[in-house]
């Protein structure tokens, strides 16, 4: 009869055997590391302890799985080994520990305290081999089980991380070069934003993607995946004295030759300079463009190296100190409707509380029904989630091996779960939406937020603590009901006192006097920003021929298409809306009405009516939006982004990227004088009656 024990060994070896061939096969991984690392420890565990049961195929005797059958295979000259783990500050002091005292021994002379460590950012990606010969890459392979990985030559050539002829003069025959293949983030949401827009399925995490782009059958698969690679040591090298003789001028030579290495890397003096390390890279981790799950520290000095020598799997002077996880497994309890400010309808995972990337997690964004039939999720299930740095926790992930038989199916709402009005979906839109506008409350705050807003109303003293105190307090249910306040329903309000009481009745005084584009402007239409605002007013002149307006007619105004005047009539059509814009008129809100036949042969004599400009940038002497208010009373279109139709960009400092798209467009750039300087012109050309020149 089989040891209890044994039993136990066995069937750890093969969970970790089939999580083996999910992770590095099928690039298909059932469970996060986090999981796969706690197995791990448990059989290496069970081993310290029964060494006598340790099997040459126990996975803790190898490194990686078996390599693909569809690829030649290449066996490694010096095996690529993996490395021990440490999972705290204590770990990582022990391993420090041992150095020394192994150090000690070798040398039979007491070691210094302090040791000399290379710390590297451990990159979320795959390891591979290269092999120069005579400075020219002859062959590339993956790591694959430590001693034999698969070819994948033609795919690394497609990197331009990687040099196919070595940089620079001294370097040895035969070089092998050791890197990382990761996939950056900025690459990796762009990829998957083009897989959704076409309806492929999108990956999961960038670190599986680069493994599957990298193991391509077909190398111009791979030439179109964003991989990069970053060097981290050398395997087989002909002649030792091309090398410096410690690791961290090893990497700094290989990136004379040509090679990509990663700039936070750090040369240290002692283990308590690298926990200090490990806490900066920790701050800084959800700030790099790619993902890391933790710091691997190495003894510096080749020679000391050398004397620590290597275990079965791994080397004795060099640790892994990880991360906290980023991707863990839990259950999904059940599952919420939440109502944002722009009237989404948001599911929210309700999950059995876990800790993930440094904190406890207990809810999770599913972002919209689409997304949760994507994932074929189900109310009971198990779920991988992940939580990159500050970045909200998601569901990426359904373990389908571990559905249970209660699973149920997660039903979208048919009405507003806090106000109970309509909800509806829009073609080609994903989000189920609230259409009751300014009569929720769940989006009364965010309304009233962006209604006295200075691009809006334009009343100052009203903070978003202000208001939801208000709105908590049932002093106002929408935002004609801030023009019915007085002293009294101000007195006692938190940070309220009379002086900021009076100003901010003074204020709501002030701002009854505005313009139509303005007061269409803080209505909050869906996709109706300041420009199109200002179009609808130029073109209609009084709000009741807006109010009914048709399809048709809305059609015929500059930047309305068919989804904007949807919005508009569907906006316009709520009763409830309505009735809120007349309380607004009848307390007094109100603005000049034009002739919009008068208004628009007005804008056709204006020096700047066929013109477009997006500003951008800080100004020195003026602000930008009095910069845009200058360029409209001239005629000028005032965009927010930077297209061909874009006549100039006017760019401040630190413009960034629609400088960027600006330049690469070949649109016109002025800096702030050269504008200034044109409004100028504009003004004396009106003020002469002569149209400017094209």
């Amino acid at each position: 009869m089989q040891n209890p024990t044994m039993a136990i060994i066995n069937a750890i070896k093969d969970q970790l055997r089939q999580h083996n061939y999910n992770y590095y096969i099928l690039d298909d991984p059932s469970i996060p590391d986090a999981e796969y690392d706690r197995l791990m420890q448990q059989l290496l565990a069970i081993e310290a302890d029964f060494p006598q049961w340790i099997t040459t195929d126990s996975p803790s005797q190898r490194v990686g799985a078996t390599p693909l059958e569809s690829f030649e295979q290449v066996t490694h000259a010096v095996p690529m080994l993996s490395l021990d783990n440490a999972f705290n500050g204590e770990d990582l002091q022990a391993f420090d520990r041992r150095v020394r005292e192994r150090l000690t021994k070798s040398s039979n002379k007491a070691i210094d305290d302090i040791v000399t460590y290379t710390c590297e950012p451990k990159l979320d990606g795959i390891a591979v081999s290269l092999t120069y010969e005579k400075g020219m890459l002859v062959t590339a392979a993956t790591r694959g089980d430590g001693s034999r990985g698969e070819n994948i030559t033609q795919n690394i050539r497609t990197l331009d991380s990687v040099p196919l002829s070595l940089l620079g003069k001294g370097w040895p025959d035969i070089l092998e070069v050791r890197g990382e293949v990761y996939m950056p983030t900025a690459g990796f949401e762009a990829l998957n934003k083009k897989l959704a827009s076409n309806g492929l399925k999108t990956y999961v995490n960038p670190r599986n993607t680069a493994a599957g782009s990298l193991r391509q059958l077909d190398s111009s698969i791979t030439a179109t995946r964003p991989l990069e690679l970053c060097a981290y040591g050398v395997g087989l090298v002909s002649d030792d004295d091309s090398l410096p003789g410690q690791h961290f001028d090893i990497l700094h030579q290989l990136q004379s030759w040509g090679f990509k290495i990663n700039d936070q890397m750090r040369r240290v003096q002692g283990i308590e300079a690298c926990l200090d390390y490990y806490q900066l890279l920790a701050s800084k981790r959800a700030s790099l463009a790619y993902d890391i799950d933790g710091i691997v520290f190495k003894v510096d000095e080749l020679e000391l190296q050398q004397s620590l020598g290597f275990v079965a799997r791994a080397p004795r002077w060099a640790i892994a100190h990880k991360f906290p996880a980023q991707e863990e497994m839990t259950r999904l309890l059940k599952v919420d409707f939440q109502v944002g400010r722009t009237g989404a309808v948001t599911p929210v995972a309700r999950l059995e509380p876990v800790f993930v990337g440094g904190v406890t997690v207990s809810n999770a964004t599913l972002h919209n029904m689409d997304e949760i039939q994507r994932l074929g999720l189900c109310l009971g299930d198990t779920v991988i989630i992940r939580r990159a740095g500050d970045v909200i926790p998601k569901v990426v992930k359904v373990v389908q091996e571990r559905r249970c038989e209660s699973a149920s199916p997660i039903v979208a709402p048919t009405s507003c779960p806090v106000c109970g009005g309509p909800v509806l979906r829009d073609d080609g839109e994903a989000a189920l939406k609230c259409i009751n506008g300014l009569r929720c409350s769940a989006q009364i705050v965010q309304a009233i937020k962006h209604f006295v807003s200075r691009k809006a109303m334009d009343i100052d003293g009203l903070g978003e603590k202000q208001v939801q105190a208000l709105v908590d307090a049932d002093k106002i249910k929408n935002v004609a009901d801030l023009y019915t306040l007085d002293p009294l329903a101000l007195s006692g309000m938190a940070r309220m006192g009379e002086k900021s009481a009076n100003n901010l009745l003074s204020a709501l005084q002030k701002s009854k006097s505005t313009s139509l584009a303005k007061f269409l402007f803080s209505l909050g239409i869906r996709e109706v920003g300041e420009a199109t605002a200002r179009s609808l007013a130029l073109y209609y002149g009084c709000l009741a021929n807006i109010q009914t307006a048709d399809m048709e007619s809305l059609l015929n105004v500059d930047d309305v298409g068919p989804v904007v005047a949807q919005r508009i009539l569907h906006f316009f059509a709520n009763t409830d809306t309505l009735l809120v814009i007349e309380k607004l008129q009848s307390v007094g809100v109100y603005w000049p009405e034009f002739d919009p036949i008068e208004e628009q042969a007005k804008q056709e004599s204006l020096p700047f009516k066929e013109l477009c400009f997006v500003v951008t940038g800080t100004m020195s002497s003026v602000s930008r939006d009095e910069l845009k208010s200058q360029l409209q009373a001239l005629g000028a279109k005032v965009a927010s982004s930077v297209s061909k139709k874009t006549d100039y960009l006017v760019a401040g400092e630190k413009a960034g990227s629609k400088l960027t798209k600006a330049q690469t467009l070949q649109v016109p750039v002025l800096d702030e004088s050269a504008a200034l300087a044109m409004i100028a012109s504009g003004l004396q050309v009106l003020e002469e009656g002569v149209l400017m020149p094209n």
